[in-house]
């Protein structure tokens, strides 16, 4: 398993790089993937439209802005607030994810990511690249345009940070969430969610949070690419799923 898992990451390296080198107008995130296996169909189930209610318990971190912004010229400056814990609550056309944010840890890449969601940033998004027993990756407001589809997965807010590699978080399940990036320092919007424990990916993304509730709804998520053939390849007919909503939430720390 784990000759297949290099072998396959070795295959989409080596993809990327040619297709970088024919379009340098935008980065590719990261192109590793998982080990070969034929794709699950999904059972279809109705489509949400609406984002769901806040949880209890929770407070609601106010917008910064009432429509998406989707253009910078640099980072956010710092404004997580001192003895709140985040959390990102992620509603999609498959059902509602709520995040616990790691602001202690990795207080750059979740205040990029807590800033993005008040600006409604994600609002629209697609889960453009879906990959069973692998991840699942959004994130790119280029997907928001389906005239684009070609160039899904290459998008970014204007801007990249550093990334914050910590050894005590790794990726030993499902449910974690870490930036996309296309080499270091590249960090910017895209992120993704764990669908199976990855830990060839540690190092090398920076991870800055966990799936609390919502397991349902990444299952549900349109697988988008299969790797069964060796490589990934796009999965006919497939319709990606999307964010409606990315709210940021707090709970007081007992």
């Amino acid at each position: 398993m784990k000759n297949a898992v290099l072998i396959l990451s070795a295959l989409l390296a080596l993809t990327a790089c040619q297709k970088k080198a024919d379009d340098t107008a935008a980065a590719k995130p990261d192109e590793t993937a998982a080990a070969a296996k034929p794709a699950e169909t999904t059972p279809a189930a109705p489509a949400v439209t609406t984002p769901g209610a806040v949880p209890a318990g929770y407070t609601l971190v106010p917008d910064l802005t009432k429509e998406p912004v989707r253009e910078f010229k640099k980072e956010p400056a710092m404004a997580l607030q001192d003895g709140q814990d985040y959390y990102a609550l992620i509603d999609t056309n498959r059902g509602q994810i709520l995040a616990d944010l790691y602001e202690q840890e990795t207080p750059v890449t979740v205040n990029n990511f807590v800033t993005l969601a008040r600006d409604h940033y994600f609002d629209g998004i697609r889960f453009h690249r879906v990959i069973d027993g692998f991840m699942a990756q959004t994130g790119d407001p280029l997907s928001v345009d389906e005239a684009k589809k070609d160039q899904w997965g290459t998008g970014g807010p204007g801007y990249s940070f550093a990334d914050e590699f910590r050894t005590k978080l790794t990726f030993n399940s499902e449910g974690i969430l870490a930036m996309a990036n296309s080499g270091p320092a590249t960090n910017g919007s895209q992120f993704f969610i764990t669908l199976a424990p990855t830990d060839f990916l540690n190092g090398k993304h920076t991870i800055f949070g966990k799936v609390v509730t919502g397991d349902g709804a990444l299952a549900k998520l349109t697988r988008t690419s299969d790797t069964a053939s060796g490589q990934e390849t796009p999965i006919a007919g497939a319709k990606a799923d999307e964010i409606l909503s990315v709210r940021i939430l707090t709970k007081n720390k007992s």
